[in-house]
């Protein structure tokens, strides 16, 4: 039996394995090797690490796992039961292993606009997170995907690093008065035609064909189109879900089902590398501590602190 079954092996899932391995603890990573920022060129944000890819970024953390005897491996967890000694967890439809915790770190996967010729610009010049990317576009020609006022917000929060910011919504806007006056005083321009074709060159958009002969120069794109959680697993352990379908955790990511933890994009919306890693890591220190109380090495005063 495992003492900790992590699922996922993007930043939140390796770094709570590192704590973990570092605790002496039998850990299993499962990794379905599909990163949510595996179309990136670079992340950001994160001290040291500022720009390297993301998949160096995976590199480099399953190497420094090596040490404490902790391997990932490629595999699909399908299914989650729990057990009186803790869960089940099955591995690619049919192998099965024991585990007294498990760690959810699948995080989301974001719902790219269909919009023709955007998916070859994904990662380059198409992005979702401005703080991620807005720098590496800073002063050029932006435009927002989306129809609602989530729409409205991202466009007005890209003016931080850009005075060239539209909105093209592929159809009739839902954004109402109050906030297309806001976006008028901020001169960012509302485009409700259906958008035809994104005109890219290698990766890189070059302008956006409506269907009502508009052409929208563009030098990069941000979309607010939603996004969803990658794995259904914790709604089928029964976990509660926040209003934005999030799973409800504690400030460590503890959830309402015994021995069940989930941390990272699932879990949280500021959704940086960075601050994923670090819920990992908080969530390894709550997982350490919960199996010390079953092993009788805890005491009341330190769980509670």
């Amino acid at each position: 039996m495992y003492d900790v079954v992590i699922v996922g092996g993007g930043p939140a899932g390796l770094s709570a394995a590192l704590v973990l391995g570092r605790c002496r603890r039998q850990v299993l990573v499962c990794d379905s090797g599909t990163p949510r920022n595996a179309a990136s060129r670079g992340l950001h944000g994160y001290l040291t690490r500022d720009g390297v890819a993301p998949l160096e970024f995976l590199r480099l953390a399953r190497e420094e796992l090596r040490q404490y005897g902790i391997e990932p491996r490629a595999a699909t967890v399908s299914a989650i039961a729990c057990t009186r000694e803790g869960f089940t967890v099955t591995l690619d439809a049919a192998e099965t292993i024991a585990a007294r915790t498990v760690l959810l770190a699948t995080g989301v996967t974001d719902r790219l606009p269909e919009v023709p010729g955007i998916e070859e610009c994904y990662g380059i010049t198409v992005h979702h997170c401005p703080y991620c990317d807005g720098w590496e576009v800073r002063d050029r020609r932006l435009v927002v995907l989306g129809q609602s006022v989530s729409a409205a917000g991202l466009a007005l929060s890209l003016k931080t690093w850009s005075r060239d910011v539209a909105i093209c919504t592929n159809g009739p806007a839902r954004i109402n008065p109050r906030h297309r006056k806001q976006l008028e005083e901020q001169q960012v321009r509302i485009h409700e035609s259906r958008i035809e074709q994104v005109d890219h060159v290698s990766g890189h958009v070059q302008r956006l064909l409506l269907a009502s002969g508009t052409v929208v120069p563009c030098d990069a794109i941000f979309f607010s189109t939603g996004q969803q959680p990658k794995s259904d697993i914790p709604r089928q352990l029964g976990c509660q879900l926040t209003r934005k379908g999030a799973v409800k955790t504690d400030h460590l990511g503890k959830t309402a089902v015994p021995g069940l933890y989930v941390a990272g994009d699932a879990s949280r919306d500021v959704q940086f590398v960075i601050v994923a890693a670090a819920e990992g890591a908080k969530a390894a220190v709550a997982i350490n501590k919960s199996l010390q109380a079953l092993s009788g090495h805890a005491m009341d005063a330190v769980l509670a602190s």
